[in-house]
């Protein structure tokens, strides 16, 4: 698997699997990083 980082506007945090988003900044708030990784490998599958 392959990431990549992509400079975004207005603190914009997104992650996406396929192109798909799975998981992004809500308010103020980052995800951590478990939520980032649970997203990322519900996104993938088994």
């Amino acid at each position: 698997m392959e990431a990549e980082l992509k400079k975004g506007s207005s603190g914009i945090y997104e992650v996406a699997v396929n192109g798909r988003v799975v998981i992004r900044k809500a308010g103020l708030a980052f995800p951590t990083d478990q939520e980032v990784v649970d997203a990322v490998a519900k996104a993938v599958g088994p």
